[in-house]
């Protein structure tokens, strides 16, 4: 099961909001109490500190935000420990609260693995730290905290990252776009661009796009960019699909016989119009086999499952392929240098929609 917001708002939303929770760590002697849920992905807003039934009405509320229940709810995995401080760090003062609360819902145990330490000459498995451990299958009662014993071991190493060198999106007429959607669009689309050219992929990049520049060049003037689809021996003879190509964000090409993937980002548009360019591409050129792929936010994954499963769009079966899961793999290609894996490698990376 792939954790979303949702399905944190969903387990906590069961809690009885007519009490008071303890945190998990009993020196913290402060209480806290659900006050209301905004569904479907939050936020929460709760009260805490020292509060007893005659003065919860005046102490302050605050809220746990949707954008660090996503955070967490990307890094869920069954049965892996859960270090919620290591996932945001001090960029939140409600972490505490959201890991206090998923304790006391049925599916998620406090656990104590193991941890590795590396010195200059030898490891050793030290006494763990507190972790979330999420056991949809193995639920205990709602409103208590349970510890599960573990044999599980962790070696703590630095969190991924994603590196982007320095970019700017310009229009046609040369002005700068100032605005952070944009630049979050074109981050993903270079990152595209970067792990389709590390697994030996030739890239489209979507024509009203090649002015990007990138580490100080256009997009559209770096090496394994497609400069013209009529180059493209498998598109040579359908020149109505290569015109619905044009402005599709982003279009693999392999060996210049394969397509292993027509992806589209969705930062800021509807979910429909990336299907709707990919459905003309596909009505143009029939039975070829690819993946039809939209690249969106984590937190908009509800969205895109309910665009990609309209009857109109079917034919496509659509992959979801999250913001998180390109970063993901696209830290592996900076790291790792990734060669020689097939392109089904990619269907790890990819959630199916239908």
């Amino acid at each position: 099961m792939i954790m979303t917001a949702s399905n944190i708002v969903n387990e906590i939303d069961h809690l009885n909001k007519n009490i008071f929770y303890n945190y998990i760590e009993s020196s913290n002697r402060s209480l806290i109490k659900i006050v209301r849920i905004q569904k479907s992905e939050g936020p929460i807003f709760i009260k805490r500190g020292k509060l007893t039934k005659a003065n919860v009405d005046k102490a302050k509320e605050v809220s746990i935000s949707a954008n660090m229940i996503w955070r967490v709810a990307n890094a869920i995995q069954e049965n892996v420990p859960l270090n919620i401080d290591r996932i945001v760090g001090a960029s939140y003062n409600t972490r505490s609260v959201l890991e206090s609360l998923l304790a006391y819902t049925p599916s998620f145990y406090t656990t104590y693995p193991g941890r590795i330490e590396n010195s200059y000459s030898s490891s050793k498995i030290k006494k763990g730290h507190k972790h979330l451990i999420y056991r949809p299958d193995d639920k205990h009662e709602e409103g208590v905290i349970k510890e599960h014993k573990t044999d599980i071991v962790i070696s703590e190493v630095p969190s991924q990252l994603a590196i982007y060198e320095s970019l700017s999106v310009t229009e046609s007429n040369g002005n700068i776009i100032d605005v952070e959607i944009e630049r979050r669009h074109a981050q993903i689309q270079v990152a595209l661009f970067l792990i389709g050219r590390q697994l030996g992929f030739k890239t489209w990049v979507a024509q009203n796009d090649r002015s990007i520049i990138y580490n100080q060049k256009k997009i559209g003037e770096m090496e394994g960019i497609v400069v013209s689809l009529k180059d493209m021996q498998i598109l040579k003879a359908f020149e109505e699909a290569i015109h619905a190509a044009r402005l599709i964000d982003c279009i693999w090409f392999k060996n210049g016989r394969l397509m292993p993937a027509i992806m589209e980002i969705e930062h800021s548009t509807g979910v429909t119009s990336g299907l709707s360019r990919m459905k003309t591409f596909k009505d143009k050129f029939t039975n070829f086999p690819t993946r039809y792929v939209v690249v969106a936010p984590d937190e908009d994954r509800q969205k895109v499952i309910k665009e990609c499963s309209k009857e109109q769009f079917r034919d496509l079966n659509p992959l979801y392929f999250p913001y998180s899961s390109v970063e993901e793999l696209f830290h592996l290609c900076q790291k790792r240098k990734l060669k020689g894996v097939t392109e089904e490698f990619l269907d790890c990376y990819m959630e199916k929609t239908l």
